[in-house]
């Protein structure tokens, strides 16, 4: 999947579209579609599922933000 649909999961994720941008993040495999996704189910309250895609974003870790909207800036950044 190419970065501009991961960009559109993020600005799905930061609008408050979590079914869109889940859809999106789970297409893609890539470290950080998965990092998405993490986030997603951190959003969604569910730590383990959270956890488990941390472990595949390529070193990202469930506590590195503890503020959502800053950590899907971050996936942004990272995309552009």
């Amino acid at each position: 999947m190419d970065k501009l649909a991961l960009l559109k999961a993020v600005q799905a994720a930061q609008k408050g579209d979590w079914d869109t941008a889940h859809q999106i993040a789970q297409d893609d495999n890539s470290s950080t579609a998965n990092w998405i996704h993490a986030v997603l189910h951190k959003i969604e309250g569910d730590e383990w599922n959270s956890q488990y895609w941390y472990g595949r974003s390529g070193g990202h870790q469930y506590h590195d933000f503890s503020d959502i909207k800053a950590e899907l800036a971050a996936i942004a950044r990272s995309l552009i």
